[in-house]
Order: C-alpha cells, then structure tokens, then sequence
C-alpha cells in the first residue's frame, strides 16, 4: 500500500492516503446529484498490473475510498445543517480522475469552535455512522473517552482505533468508570451484570448467591444481599430515616461555555485540520456495541463491522414436524445425491471436444434469431436441455427448442424457461410505472396488473440492460464537453472537467435557477426540476460541494397566464406557506414533478402531456412541434397520429409507404406494413398526390416543401428532385430506389430513413453568411446565435464537436423547436402567389424542359420510345411498370414487352403478377393515387 505517494489533482491539490477529496463522475453520468465526499484509503495501480515490484515507480491511477454520506442520502427528511456527514464502513475503488479536490472532515468532538468551522469553505464534521447494510445509524465517540473496560483491552482498542461505533443506548455505559463486581472484583459486562439500587454496586449474575437467572423485569429494581439485611434490621429496630439525596454524579460531558463570544484563535483551525487519526488496517473505527465480545477486540482479524441481534429464538424458527422413520434397507448412502435426487444443469465438462464441437452444431440449427442465441435464459436452457440428452445416451440432434415448458425434478408442474411476449400496453404502463414509482417494482406490477413479480424483475433488467446499451452506443457528438480554450475565456477552473459547465446558455438573457442572478463569470448545469437549467458561480458550487440549493422564491416570472404584478407587492400565498416554501428548498435534491413523463421517439427525452403527444391508438409518442401537431389543452388525451387519423378519414392513400424512400418489393397488399411507432419514422405527413412520405425525409430533403409549415401537411415537390438522387444507391441498404441525401462531412450517400436507422446524427446549424449575399439569404437567430440555418447529416463516424449541431426536439425562449423554427422559414411554399395546381404544372414543366414560349428544351437523352399499358390501352401515366411474360396469363407468347400504367399497376397487383419497372429512369413525378 502506497503511504507516503503524494499525488496532485486536475486544481493542482496534493493529496496523499487519509486525506478527504470531493469525488464524481461526469455530469451527465450522475444526473445532476452533488459531489460525494470521501477519503482516500489507498492508491492503486491500473487494473491487471501487479504491485509492489516497481521499486517507487509504480503508476497510480486508481484509489480505494471510504464513502461518507449526506443525512439527505439515506433519509427523506430534510437537513438544515449542509456541513453534517454520516460516516460509513463502506469503500469503492474509483479512478484518479474522479477526483475533484480537497476537503476536511473531522470528528464533532475534535472542533473547537464549530459555527467558525462551517463558515470556512470545504469544511465537514461527523458524529455518526450509518451502516448501508442493515440500515440503522450509530453513535460514533472517541475510543479514548471509553473507560468501562478492562486495562488490556482498553489499551489495545486506544493504540489502533481513533474512534469507536456504538449504539446510542450503550454510550452511557461505555463512558462511564470501569465496573467491578463486588463480589470477585473482575469486569463487569453490561449484559451479564446486575446492579443494586442501594449501594449501586455491580454484580455478576453468577457470583450473587443464589445465582440469577433473569435481569429483574422493567419497573424493578435489585438489592445486594448485604443491602437487603441492613435494610430489614433498620426497619425491625424502627429505625429508619429518610434518605437523604445523594449528590449528583459528575457527569463526563464537557463544561458548559461561559457567556460572550470567545475570543478567536486563528491557529486553532490548522491545527485542528492536521490533528493525526489512528488508523489501523485502513479504517479509523471499529464496532463496540452491545453485541459484541470485548475480548475479540484483541483478534487483529475481527471483524469491526456493525452487527445486529442473532435470530436464533423461537420466534424466528420454522415448526417442522418429525419425518417418516426410515431405516439404512430404505435409503442406502449410494443412492443419496445420485440421479433420482440431484438434476444436473450442466455437463458440458464431462464431454469430449468432439462432442462439444456437435452441441456447438446442433446450437446454431435451434433457431434462427440472433437475439435469441445471445440471450442468457435461453442458453441456459439449452444447455440443461443438452445436458439430459447427454444422460440419457440420446443424440443431440433430438433436442427440440420449440417447446417453451421444461419440468424440473423438484417441481410439480411445468414451467415456462422464457416469459410471454410483452405486448405494447404492457410495455407502455411498465414505462409510466418506471416514471412515477422509479425502481420500485411491486408498485410497478400493480400498474400494470396482468405480470408476476418475478416477470417484472426480469423484464427490468432486460430494459435496463438495453437503456445501457443504448447510451453505450450512443455517438460522441451528442455530448459537447467545454474546452480549455473556452473555459479561460469565462474565466473558469481548468480542474473541472467533468462537463459540468455551461458554456452557452439555452437562454438569450440567463439567470441562476436559485437567485436568479443575471451576470455570472461562470454558468453551471443546473439539476432537473428547476425553472432554468444553469446555476450561478456560487449557487452552482454550493450545491456540487455541499448539496445546498436556497431556491428564491418566483414572483413575477412564474405567475400564470403572463400577468406581472407591480414592484413590491407581496406573494399570494400567506406567510406560513412562504416560510414551508423556502424551508423546502434547503432539501438536496428538488422535489420531482407529479405530472406523468412520456419519452418522445424523435429526442428520446421526456416531457409531459401536452409537451409530448401520445397517440390514442398506436401510442406514439412525439414532440408536438416535430410532428407538426396542433392541438387544443382539452384535446390533448384524445390526439391521434396522422396514419392512424386516414384510416377512418380516408383522405390520403392506405398505402403509407414513404415516396422518398425505397420501393417494396414484391406483393404491394401482401406486404403492407405501417411504420412501428416506437420509431419516429412513424410521423408521416400525406403529399400534394395523396401518398405519403416521412417527417424526417421531407424535411431533410432540400426540393421539398410544405403547403403548411407549422402543420408539416402536403408536402409538395418531389418531382424537382434531380433524376441523380434516384438512381444513385444508398451506401446503408446499397439499394438504388428512393432519393438519397448526402453527408455533411463526407461524401457517402444514403435514404435519410436508412441514416436514422444507423443512428446517424440529425440536426440543425447556423451558418455564417457573407455580406454579399445577405439581399439573397434568410438569416434567423435561434438560441442567441445568428447565420442562415441549414440541415445537417452526419455520419454517427464523425465527431461534431466542433459544430454547434442542435436537435430537433431543441426550444428556443418562444418554445418553437429547431425543426419547426427551420420549416417556418426555409420550407413554407409561396401559396399566396399561386395556386397548387399552378404550382404543379410549372414543376412539371421544369422536369420536361418546357421555355417560357411553350417549346420543348432539347433533351441531353433520347426520349422514352411510346409505351401503352395492357389493361387500359393508355399512353398517359406518371410511370410504366413491366410484366413478365413467361408468368402472365394475359400475354401471348411471342409478344412485345408489355407494361402496366400506375393506376393498373396498383389496382390489379393481385391479378397480374407484376415486376419492378424495367425503366432506367425514375419516377420524376409524383403518383396520384386514384379513388
């Protein structure tokens, strides 16, 4: 163990072994929770590397702590005192760069004057413990002020502990004057002793003749032998007197402080920082309560953890009634944990490699899914199913999958090895169960009424399991770190680096969230639930430090309905409501909302109802401003999707297969498949032609617009997308159907369906624009920053750092989300100017090469050669589709090629068997889906 390693922190701190840090991890993995205090037990080498053989060259970069809590961690209750710790038994390793900086924390006992020791910065105390284990707190004194021990004890327990750990009831007995038994004058143990209510002597139960066997009961008192004559011989001889009050024991406790403010001893407080604690084996305390042994006090290998009552009585015992009697011909000792009693679950070491080689065979032949072969439950099972087969002499090729019940020798029914398929009502109320009640999985299961407890364990870790996996590959670009750069502009510390510091504030004119200060040198991230997300310098440091928010209460910012009241005029409410108020805010962590969370499928960031919409049928989930929603307060719970909204309204095609996205192929009905709505490519908005296309696509597509921006509805030319994005192949699905988009920072090309899917990295940024094309460019300002704002596709390879890339979930300070603020401006057709059909026909026109006289441009290819549709004997149609002749009934053979118009196409798929365009070009105009 390296003592005397002094290491130096990221604020240039020295700390060595026993001295107390500030310790967390970054910001955004501890979700906004205070530092925890801690002090440094050990330094250790990286993981894997063996110790002890660098000869004072070894590199730390790991440290064994012991964890302090906060009175808030482990209670509800709220603590006026921020500076009061609980100590604890209780270490973690953490890395080095966990470390923020230094603290002080001592003893209560050991502080002198302890209203100036809070006032100095970093500053802590203790004077209990809590056990995380069994949950309970103790009473920490210093081993020095226990005197009812025996001498040797005594002197082993002061020489290795600093400090000692008690319950509050055993404090009186530990500090009082060691104890004799007046009768063979050796220690008295608190448990085994007996005291007399005259001569306040103390008395081994077992030295008293006749021998006690019971303490007398509560409300009884005990008298010596000696004691009991006196008395009788005093009352025989009408004696006896009154007895007069003995005087009052001197107490232990320290002599009371006179009055007047004592006079300040400025070296008081360094000396007090570098008192010297014992420490022996690393901890500066053991247990000594009332169950434990004083004589395992000198076993340096005893155990110092706190310890509760043994369950050993009656009470705690279950009545087992006595068994058949059965005799050595009935149970043999070779029967005993053979086959009949014992189920093997694996036998895996048992068999030869070439066998092994064929479980692994017969294993990748049980299923095809890849999810399943991964799966733990149902590997497990298919190893125990192995294993029987193994037993049994049968080959493993007879092991079947496909029954999901397996029965167990110690059960008397079957059994599922895997849950039931979790249905989307099930999922959604664990989800609102997980919002409301957090972990707590019993009240998890009565929302959702219709899984066991053990189902919802495991279905909690298999969604926890995936939200990790989920923020594991989450892409680097999504979390901005400040640079050092930009905190020496603010003038903040280069120690921090947890990326805890705000370096553009989501507001135009910032204010601290608990003193709505408005200038501050550094701005911090602020933790959930409070009017603004950024602290002030000190407010910030207050609460990462010591867990100390004094929120101010609001006045005329948050009164509703936008009406402001005159300077000076008090607050509503009476004045003890204000004072539960601002007594409220002393908590650690600010209340949570009671208002339902829904996590919206386009951000994955929770909202309430109102903010996040949910669909009444399908349950989709979305932000009303990416899903082009307008919806009244009152209609909010009965909203419904626009997919789900046509299949009453029949306004648009039942097809919703997206235009700008890839052709399915084969059976059009047969394969008609709606979007899943724990996607956001489920958001689809219906077209000028009636057919549909998605949110993300059109809007990310620069050739298309809205006839109505804020609704996100008839999106309109996608025929002016050039004839190159639909024949160039999307290098995701390395299909050639649909239009692709191109990547901001690379050259590769791909459906912005197919760039979702990978988790490519979506958003907006403001550009700057050149004075000379200011006339001809809109330039917006959204979050304080102003420049012509563009959409952006980044490859999730790709570390946009360096951009200022915002979401399409992110508000403004008018609530308008970057996705609606861009649509607003830059994808708002000119429908004042002229008419949709208008419209349409001039788009029409550009596609053909139409002049301005009427003529036609001359083409750069050779024009299509005539082609009529089989069914209808048409020569007009927005596309031709091919049919194959060896397997259509209605073309002799023999024939030319023959072809399909759109409406035949669509209408008679089922009838003509039909095959994807053998056209080169594609579709330039959009079909009209006909009624």
């Amino acid at each position: 163990m390296a003592v005397n390693i002094t290491l130096a922190l990221r604020n240039k701190d020295l700390v060595k072994v026993n001295d107390h840090v500030y310790c967390c991890p970054r910001w955004s993995q501890r979700d906004g929770t205070p530092y925890s205090v801690a002090r440094i037990m050990e330094f250790l080498p990286p993981a894997g590397t063996e110790t002890g053989k660098g000869k004072g060259k070894e590199t730390y970069t790991r440290a064994r702590l012991a964890w302090y809590y906060r009175p808030t961690d482990v209670s509800d209750r709220p603590n006026p005192d921020s500076r009061l710790l609980l100590a604890a038994i209780y270490s973690e390793i953490a890395d080095l760069s966990q470390l923020r900086a230094k603290c002080h924390v001592i003893h209560r006992d050991k502080i002198t004057d302890l209203s100036g020791w809070k006032k100095r910065p970093d500053r802590f105390y203790f004077n209990r413990l809590f056990d995380p284990y069994i949950k309970k707190e103790f009473e920490v004194i210093q081993s020095s002020d226990v005197r009812n021990l025996p001498q040797h004890i005594k002197e082993v327990l002061c020489s290795r502990y600093e400090y000692v750990v008690t319950e509050k009831e055993v404090v009186p007995d530990l500090t009082d004057n060691i104890r004799l038994c007046g009768h063979c004058e050796e220690w008295c143990p608190t448990p085994e002793t007996v005291k007399c209510d005259r001569c306040k002597n103390h008395f081994h139960m077992a030295c008293v003749q006749p021998p006690l066997l019971a303490k007398p009961a509560r409300g009884y008192g005990w008298t010596c032998a000696p004691c009991s004559r006196r008395h009788e011989q005093e009352v025989d001889s009408h004696e006896v007197r009154p007895v007069t009050p003995t005087a009052k024991p001197k107490s232990n406790a320290p002599a009371a402080r006179g009055r007047g403010r004592p006079r300040k001893d400025r070296g008081q407080a360094e000396r007090e920082e570098s008192i010297e604690v014992k420490h022996f084996k690393m901890w500066p305390f053991r247990y000594f309560g009332q169950h434990t042994i004083a004589e395992d006090t000198l076993d340096p290998d005893d155990l110092i953890n706190p310890r509760t009552a043994s369950r050993i009585g009656i009470k705690f015992q279950a009545n087992v009634a006595n068994g058949p009697t059965e005799t050595a011909e009935t149970i043999g000792p070779e029967e005993r944990g053979g086959p009949s009693t014992v189920e093997a679950m694996s036998l895996i070491n048992q068999m030869t490699e070439q066998e092994v080689t064929e479980l692994e065979e017969c294993k990748d032949a049980l299923t095809d899914n890849q999810d399943l072969q991964s799966a733990v439950d149902w590997l497990t099972e298919v190893i125990h199913r192995f294993t029987d087969s193994y037993v049994k002499g049968s080959p493993p090729a007879t092991v079947n999958m496909d029954v999901l019940m397996h029965g167990e020798k110690w059960k008397k029914y079957e059994s599922r090895y895997t849950d039931r398929q979790w249905t989307l009502q099930e999922m959604a109320a664990f989800d609102d169960g997980i919002l409301i009640h957090n972990a707590e999985l019993r009240a998890i299961r009565d929302e959702i009424g219709t899984r066991t407890m053990p189902e919802v364990v495991r279905y909690y870790g298999h969604w926890k399991n995936a939200k990790l996996r989920e923020r594991n590959k989450k892409p680097l670009g999504d979390m901005v770190y400040p640079t050092r750069e930009e905190i020496k502009k603010r003038g903040a510390s280069l120690s921090d680096d947890e990326g805890s510091i705000d370096l553009r504030p989501t507001r135009a004119n910032p204010a601290c969230a608990a003193c709505r200060a408005k200038e501050s040198k550094t701005w911090w991230k602020a933790p959930k639930g409070l009017t603004t997300n950024i602290l002030c310098d000190n407010c910030g440091l207050n609460w990462r430090k010591y867990a100390d928010l004094n929120v101010r209460p609001q006045r005329e910012e948050s009164l509703p309905n936008g009406k402001a009241k005159r300077e000076g005029t008090p607050l509503a409410a009476s004045a003890t409501k204000r004072s539960k108020t601002i007594s409220s805010s002393l908590q650690s962590t600010p209340p949570p909302s009671n208002a339902p969370q829904i996590r919206c499928q386009a951000c994955s960031k929770n909202g309430p109802l109102g903010k996040v919409l949910e669909c009444k049928q399908c349950h989709f989930k979305i932000h009303a401003a990416a899903a082009g929603a307008v919806v009244e307060p009152s209609a909010v719970e009965s909203w419904v999707c626009d997919l789900c909204q046509n299949e009453d309204s029949l306004e648009a095609s039942l097809n919703s297969d997206c235009l700008l996205c890839p052709r399915v192929r084969g059976d059009r009905k047969a394969q008609k498949i709606l979007p899943s709505p724990d996607s956001f490519l489920r958001a689809c908005k219906p077209t000028e032609g009636q057919g549909w296309v998605h949110v993300l696509c059109s809007v990310f597509m620069p050739e298309v617009s809205f006839t109505d921006a804020a609704c996100l509805r008839l999106a309109e030319g996608i025929s002016t997308i050039p004839r190159q994005r639909w024949l160039t192949s999307c290098s995701i699905c390395n299909e050639a159907g649909g239009a692709v988009t191109k990547c901001s920072d690379c050259v590769k090309e791909y459906h912005a369906s197919c760039a979702w899917k990978a988790g490519h990295r979506f958003g907006f940024e403001l550009q700057p624009v050149k004075n000379s094309r200011r006339d001809i460019t809109t330039i917006t300002t959204f979050l304080g920053e102003s420049g012509s704002m563009q959409p952006l596709i980044c490859c999730k390879e790709h570390n946009t750092t360096r951009h200022t890339i915002y979401d399409l979930c992110s508000t403004n300070e008018m609530g308008e989300s970057a996705l609606q603020h861009y649509c607003r401006l830059y994808k708002q057709e000119k429908v004042a100017q002229a008419h949709a059909l208008l419209r349409k026909a001039r788009r029409l026109d550009l596609v053909q090469g139409v002049r301005g006289d009427g003529t036609l441009s001359p083409p750069d290819e050779p024009l299509v050669p005539d082609r009529r549709c089989h069914q209808c004997q048409t020569m007009f149609s927005p596309a031709f589709y091919e049919l194959a002749p060896t397997s259509s009934p209605f073309i002799a053979q023999g024939d030319a090629t023959a072809w399909l118009c759109h409406k035949c196409h669509f209408t008679t798929a089922p009838l003509v068997p039909a095959v994807e365009p053998a056209i080169s070009e594609p579709m330039v105009a959009e079909p009209m889906i006909m009624t």
